[in-house]
Formats: C-alpha cells, sequence, structure tokens
C-alpha cells in the first residue's frame, strides 16, 4: 500500500533542499553569466587592485617627500650661521639647492680668535651630493682646527678624501681664515670660481691662489694668498651655479653682472648684499628654472664712520705649499702649520 504524503509536506521538503544546495553552492539550477557580466567584474577587481597599489606608493612618496624634507633642513642647519657680526664684520650666506639637497654649502666657523669661511661646490646634484656634504663640512673643521695655514687646510682635506675607499666625488672648495684684529684675510682657493674683493671706488680683487679641485689627486699642491680689507671692502665668494645661471635668451649671468649688481647697493649690510644680488640673479633667469645649485657668502667690514682715510693694503702671495714635499700627521693630532 503505496502512503501519499501530503502536497504541503512535499513543497516544504523542496524548498529545504534547495536552500541547503544555494548555503553549499551546488544549485542544480545556476543562472550562466554573460561575457558582458564577467568583464564587468574582472575590470572592478583590477580597479581596485590598482587604486590599492597607488595608495601604497602616494604613502611611501609621502614618507619618502617627508625625509627628504627632514634632511633638507638638516643640510640647512649644517650650512650656517646664515648672518653673523664678527667685530667690524658682517657676514651673510645663502643656498639655494636646484634639487631638494645642494651640492653647495657653506660654513662659518669659530677657530679661536679668528673666523673660519668656507664655500664648496661637490660635483653633482641631489641626494648623492647632498649626502657627500655633511662629511665634507666634518672633514673642513676638523682639519681647520688642526693646521693654522690654509693651504694647509685645504691639502688636509684632498688627503683624506683621497684616501676615502668610497669613491669620493670632485670638489671645489673655497677655505679663508679672517683675522679681524689685523683685517686680514688668508685664503687657498681649490677649484671655486675665483671669490671677489670689491673695494669701495672701483678696485676688484679675484682670489685664485691656491690648487686644483678636492678628490683626484692626493699628491696634489695648493698654495695661500693673502689681502687686507679696508672699511667698506667685501668679499664676494660664489658657486658657479650663480654666474652660470641663464635666462630665456640663453645668456649667463657672468661675474660682470655680478659686479654690477653688488655695486649697485653701495654702503648696505652683508645681508641686503647677498638678498639684493640673489633677487638680481633670479630676475635676470626670468623663471627659467636654474640648471645648478647657487650659493653666495659675502662679508663686508663696516665702512669707517668718521671718515678717516685708511691706506689700502696690498694683497701678497705666501709661500706655496705642497702636499708631495711634507708628511701629515692625523687632523686628531692638535694643530699643526
Amino acid at each position: 500500500m503505496v502512503t501519499k504524503i501530503p502536497e504541503t509536506r512535499k513543497a516544504t521538503t523542496k524548498r529545504a533542499k534547495d536552500s541547503s544546495a544555494l548555503e553549499t553552492g551546488q544549485t542544480a539550477k545556476r543562472r550562466p553569466r554573460n561575457n558582458s557580466e564577467m568583464a564587468a567584474a574582472h575590470q572592478a577587481k583590477s580597479a581596485l587592485l590598482i587604486q590599492q597599489q597607488l595608495d601604497a606608493v602616494r604613502r611611501e612618496h609621502a614618507i619618502l617627500q617627508q625625509a627628504i624634507y627632514e634632511a633638507a633642513q638638516i643640510q640647512r642647519k649644517l650650512c650656517s650661521p646664515r648672518e653673523l657680526v664678527w667685530g667690524e664684520f658682517e657676514i651673510a650666506g645663502e643656498i639655494f639647492p636646484v634639487r631638494h639637497l645642494s651640492g653647495d654649502f657653506f660654513k662659518v666657523m669659530p677657530l679661536d680668535d679668528v673666523l673660519g669661511l668656507a664655500v664648496g661646490d661637490i660635483a653633482g646634484k641631489g641626494l648623492s651630493a647632498g649626502i657627500w656634504q655633511a662629511h665634507l663640512i666634518d672633514l673642513i673643521q676638523r682639519c681647520a682646527r688642526a693646521y693654522l695655514h690654509p693651504a694647509n687646510v685645504i691639502a688636509g682635506v684632498n688627503r683624506e678624501l683621497c684616501l676615502d675607499l668610497s669613491e669620493p666625488p670632485i670638489t671645489a672648495l673655497f677655505f679663508a681664515r679672517l683675522d679681524p684684529q689685523r683685517n686680514e684675510l688668508q685664503y687657498c682657493n681649490a677649484g671655486l670660481p675665483a671669490p671677489l674683493i670689491m673695494r669701495r671706488g672701483t678696485t676688484v680683487n679675484r682670489l685664485e691662489e691656491g690648487g686644483p679641485m678636492l678628490g683626484a689627486l692626493q699628491e696634489a699642491s695648493y698654495s695661500c694668498g693673502t689681502v687686507y680689507l679696508n672699511p667698506g671692502d667685501m668679499l664676494i665668494a660664489y658657486s658657479d651655479g650663480l654666474t652660470e645661471c641663464r635666462n630665456r635668451e640663453d645668456q649667463e649671468f657672468e661675474i660682470e653682472r655680478l659686479s654690477t649688481a653688488v655695486r649697485s647697493i653701495d654702503g648696505a649690510t652683508a645681508n641686503q648684499v647677498l638678498f639684493s644680488t640673489l633677487g638680481t640673479v633670479l630676475d635676470f633667469a626670468d623663471q627659467c628654472p636654474p640648471g645648478d645649485d647657487l650659493t653666495l657668502l659675502v662679508v663686508r667690514r663696516a665702512a669707517n664712520t668718521l671718515g678717516d682715510a685708511v691706506p689700502e693694503r696690498n694683497n701678497k702671495r705666501e709661500k706655496a705649499f705642497s702636499v708631495s714635499n711634507r708628511r701629515f700627521g692625523s687632523v686628531h693630532a692638535g694643530r699643526a702649520y
């Protein structure tokens, strides 16, 4: 005898089976997806993946930008002080990197009773040159405290660089010792564009005594020059990025325009001369992006307010110094001559 199941019970049993099949993904009558739906789903998945990757890149870029910004601030602190008064002398300096970090640098450092002045230009620009900058400034300060003669300081820095096995970059460096008691500037110029001594009146002296750039020849020879700064005289030290700055006509700023810019504000403070000159350079460029880092250091002796005539003292050349004829001790071993 066959027992018939009521219709309501059959329907309940079928719904339970269908529900179980849906939960396990084993539906017998699953509707196939057409090509357009599959393509749309694939595009949506790809777009989501790309967006996630872009978000990750943006986060990494923001972290890198923040790190570079912090490095640039440290670099600016290393190039200090930016403005200083030392007896009768005013000093002002500034660097403008063409990228985030600069291969140019300057440093003003007290050395007992005198003032050490350094302006440098490391070959290259950007991160690599910026990383080397801190090492160079440290070397200069150590050698400046170890040796009295500017040529010895330059030679000591060069020797340390050449002994470095990590292939240091070629570097141009101007180093000077300013004696405020004697108004004397002893200097050595290793490949930097010759700094200018702007005399009151029309005289311009170029500081060319020195030797080759650093980091190439361990046995390089360096010589030293001496000039005296009279009231109102100025030292203008700069990197080649300033005089080689170009405008829309592909003309360079050049030394003549630099001299004219400095003379146009005769009697101004060192800081005023600095920013007026830099402004003249930027106006000349006429919104053309600079091709190299710019550095400018201005040292000015205050004018004689009493109007007393002060005889101008002539330049003199110091005895040449040769690394090959002299052995260096460690720069940590105390001061040498």
